[in-house]
């Protein structure tokens, strides 16, 4: 009998083996072991120390300097955190003071601009989750900005307008890659997409899921798809 055989005749036979055979079967499966309190969760608070210094040492020591040396300019007291962010393309890259940047992060940079594309982040900044950081010419990011999860900064297409470029593989046109300027105190929430030429003005909000396709002022909330002025901001 195969292995398939055995295992179905365990799970659907009527003789008295079978049924022995699959309670022990599921029996061994669903198997837990009692918690004792005290030892379990002495275990527990052992196992969350043991993991969160092997991931300070794995940062400080090896992740953490080799982004600085990627670098052109790094500040002082980076917070690199869950690894490094995945660096494509002739990237240039400088870094404030006190910036806190998750390592589930991608930073590229478009191949065929000329100079190297340049990404700037000021200090005291967040940038979250799973951002995607695509630099076609330029992107400048200010002082005190906050990326939350899943933000897309999209400097450049990545392909031409044209069909029939596209279908020989073509790059895109050096018209269509553009800067993208982020100035102080924004704040921009999960999921938001900003477009090739576009700039945030000054502690603005850009609200979750917007797509935002032009520039817009200081101190507003912006949100939609396409993005519009929500209202302005009493406080900025």
């Amino acid at each position: 009998m195969s292995a398939a055989g055995l295992k179905n005749w365990v799970k659907q036979g009527d003789s008295g083996v079978a049924r022995g055979l699959a309670q022990l079967f599921y029996g061994l499966r669903y198997f837990t072991v009692p918690v004792i309190p005290g030892l379990h969760k002495a275990l527990y608070l052992l196992h969350i120390q043991l993991r969160d210094s092997w991931h300070w040492l794995v940062q400080t020591l090896y992740f953490s300097p080799l982004f600085r040396s990627r670098c052109e300019s790094c500040g002082g007291r980076l917070y690199l955190y869950t690894g490094m962010p995945y660096i494509a393309g002739p990237l240039r890259i400088r870094i404030g003071r006190n910036c806190r940047i998750s390592g589930i992060t991608t930073f590229n940079a478009r191949s065929t601009s000329q100079p190297a594309p340049l990404l700037e982040i000021g200090d005291n900044c967040d940038i979250g989750w799973q951002n995607s950081l695509s630099v076609g010419t330029l992107i400048s990011i200010g002082n005190n900005v906050r990326f939350a999860g899943k933000v897309s900064l999209a400097g450049y297409p990545g392909h031409p307008f044209d069909a029939k470029d596209r279908a020989e593989g073509l790059p895109d046109k050096d018209e269509q890659a553009r800067e993208i300027i982020i100035e102080d105190d924004v704040w921009v929430g999960t999921g938001a997409t900003i477009n090739a030429g576009v700039t945030i003005g000054r502690a603005s909000i850009v609200a979750a899921q917007s797509v935002v396709t032009k520039s817009m002022p200081a101190g507003v909330l912006i949100g939609g798809n396409p993005a519009r002025i929500i209202r302005s901001i009493v406080d900025a």
